[in-house]
């Protein structure tokens, strides 16, 4: 089973954790017993499962990128038009 990364995973709000931990669980018993055909299932539910914290991450990022440019251009390091 892959993780998702820890940032995805300090993004999901409480109802996604329990159930991305619950589901992890299902998916390495099913591997250590040898059932990849249904432990791949458990992973493709997993993928969806992470989608609304990666579009979280995602969102931090660009406000990370709208405070960096409001900053260059208060402190005159960027001209309104240079954007």
């Amino acid at each position: 089973m892959r993780h998702a990364s820890i940032q995805v995973r300090g993004l999901m709000v409480r109802e996604e954790m329990d159930r991305y931990n619950a589901l992890m669980e299902v998916g390495l018993y099913l591997e250590e017993q040898g059932r990849h055909d249904l432990a791949w299932h458990v992973q493709r539910e997993v993928d969806i499962l992470i989608l609304p914290a990666i579009d979280r991450l995602k969102e931090k990022g660009r406000e990370r990128d709208r405070e960096n440019l409001r900053y260059m251009i208060d402190n005159g390091l960027l001209d309104d038009e240079d954007d």
